[in-house]
């Protein structure tokens, strides 16, 4: 039996491991650039930043986990009442289902043959697929999201730290910045063309926001930094 590939099988991991990468540069690159506009030493900056990886990794994971859970929990609760729909009331649930099929563009006689061959098949599987939407590509899998979170955050965190690392100093600043939107640019457009959509939108979607995240955040550490002396 031939199966085709498509971008929407990917949308599970991929949503996570590009959030995670992208919140990873971001959140990092303007941390150490708030603090290095603040005129931090270079050991405070450093070990602010490895805090800062640390804590987004586990947070990402955390937070994926937990919103993932939430999700599939809410989709087993739907499977359960819909499984006991099919035992209280099978013509009714059949008559259901011929009914969408109906109003996606089937003759009625059609629909009905359908609904009921699909229902002999598997109910519940049909109905979860065509009534609730939920089917084997987009069911939540709370681990993987968790997983691919915290592995994408720290890899998009450690540019910025590497950045800091190698050019300390006055160019920190600017290299962060350079380094950061050159690699959220990519990113993005990596992102896109996994995920079948067009390239130029999603690569300055990234680089704008980004800028601005980490412009802000530059001035807010300015500001601070001047006050402080």
């Amino acid at each position: 039996m031939h199966r085709e590939p498509h971008s929407i099988e990917k949308i599970g991991w991929l949503r996570a491991a590009v959030l995670g990468a992208n919140d990873g540069i971001v959140s990092i690159a303007s941390l150490l650039m708030g603090v290095v506009s603040a005129n931090a030493a270079q050991h405070s900056v450093l070990l602010t930043g490895v805090a800062g990886l640390v804590a987004g990794a586990m947070s990402m994971a955390t937070g994926e986990y937990v919103s993932v859970s939430s999700q599939s929990d809410t989709e087993k609760a739907a499977l359960s009442e819909e499984r006991e729909e099919l035992t209280a009331d099978f013509h009714g649930e059949l008559h259901e289902l011929a009914m969408i099929y109906s109003s996606r563009g089937l003759e009625l006689p059609l629909a009905k043959e359908v609904a009921r061959q699909l229902m002999a098949h598997d109910a519940l599987g049909a109905h979860a697929r065509d009534e609730l939407g939920i089917s084997e590509i987009t069911t939540a899998r709370p681990l993987q999201a968790a997983i691919a979170s915290a592995m994408s955050f720290a890899l998009g965190a450690a540019l910025p730290l590497i950045v800091t690392i190698v050019l300390a100093g006055q160019w920190a600043l600017p290299a962060i910045a350079i380094a950061a939107l050159m690699s959220l640019a990519v990113l993005g457009g990596v992102a896109a063309k996994a995920g079948g959509a067009p390239l130029l939108p999603a690569v300055i979607r990234v680089t704008f926001w980004s800028a601005l995240a980490m412009g802000v955040s530059s001035g807010v550490g300015a500001l601070f930094g001047a006050v402080v002396a």
